[in-house]
């Protein structure tokens, strides 16, 4: 233990000369020369806290991008910015879509609207309107020819490009074509509005626009449309208007081959044969028709 002292003094140089002297008679001392020469190239380490932290931000960044990525505001600011915009356009887009039911030719169907209101749709028909907002406003387009039963409530409005009809709480009929527009109320009252002029329909009440024309029509008694029974059915109108309407309930296209289809027709036709459909239109205007694939061409008799 003595000797180990004595190496430790002469290690830290606290050793007189005669005590170095002494000590180099030691057969060990060569040993003690080696371990002297080592450990003065021993150091102690010492922390340096900017260095340590540096040399960490400097694997930080060859870990994750490569790049010392330090925080910007202004990214941030036009981050959120952009995310406020997708938000605001979401809003708007929800509350201002758009809900559509259509049917296609040779097809009517039943719809609910979110009042629970009942529309029927003719072929090749749609109706539109804003569900988002129907609590507040009870109001569509119509292109084509529907039938509604319409729950009691808030003022409920159908639009065509004819004219406006507006109803509390009633069963009526809308038919807007080419050149041709019809109101039928079979319960309750129905207000009908074209240019400008309104006209208050009770149960038996027609209003017909035929091209820019308003016609006078006798009351009806009917419950309902004759088409939600699978027929058309027709009283003084266009044979161009007749024949339209058979298009739309049958997969065909009629051509016709000197035929006024200014003719004014009254009659009915099914929904469920065409043959007996053509026939019940051509026999009683006395002209006759041929079939050619899908095409059906009405001529006059002994023209062909």
């Amino acid at each position: 233990m003595e000797n180990e002292k004595q190496i430790l003094k002469w290690l830290n140089g606290e050793l007189s000369s005669q005590e170095i002297e002494d000590l180099k008679q030691s057969p060990d001392f060569k040993t003690y020369e080696k371990m002297a020469h080592y450990t003065v190239h021993l150091q102690t380490p010492t922390l340096d806290a900017q260095e340590a932290l540096s040399a960490f931000q400097k694997r930080k960044k060859n870990k994750n991008t490569g790049k010392l990525v330090s925080f910007n505001r202004t990214i941030w600011y036009q981050m959120a910015a952009a995310f406020l915009v997708l938000l605001t356009t979401a809003y708007f887009l929800y509350y201002n879509s758009t809900t559509t039911f259509e049917t296609q030719i040779a097809q009517n169907q039943t719809f609910r609207l979110p009042d629970n209101s009942e529309v029927v749709l003719n072929a090749a028909s749609k109706i539109s309107f804003k569900e988002n907002k129907w609590d507040e406003n009870r109001d569509l387009t119509l292109e084509g020819e529907a039938y509604f039963q319409v729950q009691k409530g808030k003022t409920f409005s159908v639009n065509t490009s004819d004219g406006i009809v507006k109803v509390l709480g009633t069963h009526f009929n809308v038919k807007q074509r080419d050149h041709y527009f019809e109101v039928r109320c079979f319960e309750g009252l129905v207000s009908v509005t074209h240019n400008d002029e309104t006209v208050k329909l009770p149960p038996g009440k027609t209003f017909r626009l035929i091209g820019n024309q308003i016609e006078n029509i006798p009351d009806f008694n009917a419950n309902t449309p004759s088409w939600l029974q699978q027929e058309s059915s027709f009283e003084n109108i266009p044979l161009v208007q007749v024949i339209s309407e058979l298009e739309r309930q049958y997969i065909l296209k009629i051509k016709t081959d000197g035929i006024d289809t200014a003719v004014l027709f009254t009659g009915t036709f099914t929904h469920k044969n065409e043959k007996v459909a053509l026939d019940a239109i051509t026999i009683p205007l006395q002209i006759s028709y041929k079939i050619e694939g899908k095409t059906v061409i009405f001529y006059k008799n002994g023209n062909q």
